[in-house]
């Protein structure tokens, strides 16, 4: 009995350990200003929330090793005045040991990325991702599509040295790519053949 109380007692200390090591979101920009800026160009907003089947669920993770788990996705999707799709905007996000990170990715209607940028993190990562940020960083992925390679780029040597700061770039790179996918097997796959994308 004194074994599964102190068994017990060791537990609840790590898990009050590890929730005590996340500290306070820190938010970087608005969804609002996310939306306004990712989106430039778009006189009108839409909202399209995407169920993923099993089969769409299971093709993501097979080519990315990440499996969706939310119910639904929503995408904001920009219009111009004649009604033409611009792009569409996805928030994707990950809970990491330091706590989570929150991505806005914009795609345009060909599935390409047309702009990310980190809108959420933690008080303990913002140091790490920072040097990233200044260098725009994610100004590297645009163009790629779900299927691209989404990598930290040479020209961000001196910002990777820094371990803590690789790996928060490779989050940010592995979120960039679900919000992609997300997009092309979400809404693209599902658009009716010689018709846009959410037209």
């Amino acid at each position: 009995m004194r074994r599964i109380g102190l068994a017990l007692a060791a537990t609840l200390t790590l898990a009050g350990t590890a929730l005590a090591h996340l500290t306070p979101p820190v938010v970087l920009m608005s969804d609002r200003d996310a939306v306004q800026s990712l989106l430039a160009g778009s006189r009108r907003f839409f909202v399209r929330e995407v169920r993923l089947s099993d089969g769409e669920t299971a093709a993501i993770k097979q080519a990315c090793g990440w499996t969706p788990d939310q119910d639904f996705y929503r995408f904001y999707v920009g219009r111009d005045d004649a009604g033409q799709m611009l792009g569409a905007l996805v928030f994707v996000g990950d809970a990491t040991i330091h706590g989570s990170v929150r991505v806005a990715v914009a795609l345009g209607p060909d599935g390409k990325v047309r702009g990310a940028n980190v809108v959420e993190l933690t008080e303990e990562t913002y140091p790490w991702v920072k040097p990233l940020i200044d260098q725009e960083f994610t100004r590297d992925w645009v163009g790629n599509d779900g299927q691209s390679r989404f990598v930290l780029s040479d020209r961000l040597a001196r910002a990777r040295g820094n371990s803590m700061t690789q790996f928060y770039g490779d989050i940010v790179a592995s979120l960039v790519q679900r919000g992609a996918l997300l997009y092309d097997y979400g809404i693209a796959r599902r658009a009716p053949a010689g018709a846009g994308a959410l037209n």
